[in-house]
């Protein structure tokens, strides 16, 4: 007696094992394209930087200047202020330096100076991007 078992043909094998692999290469793909999109979004510092500019600019819209030393912007608003680089972020504190609201973060250095009420603030990022921020304090 002869029993007819059935099974899987080689060319069907073969055909599963091709869409199997396919389908894990696009898969791995599409990982490592999300992986790297992550990381540049999180090196990416242009949006960072707009949003630091614009907050400066509210913060220091209808403030008096008060002093630009050491690096650190001192200014008058309601009660006296004081901007610069601690660490490696920029912050804003009371005139003491008491307070923690950083502003920008993954700062190198950071340098401060004041032309006649012309504030500009030049910022070294870690990873070697350099930005300028200006600032004219009204009489």
């Amino acid at each position: 007696m002869k029993l007819k078992i059935r099974a899987f043909t080689l060319l069907e094998c073969l055909v599963a094992l091709l869409a199997i692999s396919g389908s894990v290469l696009v898969i791995s793909g599409l990982t490592q394209l999300l992986q790297q999109q992550m990381a540049e979004e999180q090196t990416n510092q242009e949006k960072d930087w707009q949003i630091f500019c614009e907050q400066m600019r509210g913060e220091l819209e209808g403030t008096k200047l008060d002093d630009v030393s050491q690096n650190f912007l001192y200014i008058t608003k309601s009660k006296a202020l004081r901007y610069g680089l601690v660490g490696n972020d920029f912050r804003k504190t009371d005139a003491q330096g008491k307070g923690y609201q950083p502003m920008l973060f993954g700062i190198k250095s950071c340098q401060m100076l004041d032309d006649m009420g012309l504030v500009k603030i030049t910022i070294t990022f870690d990873n070697g991007g350099k930005r300028t921020f200006v600032y004219k304090f009204e009489e």
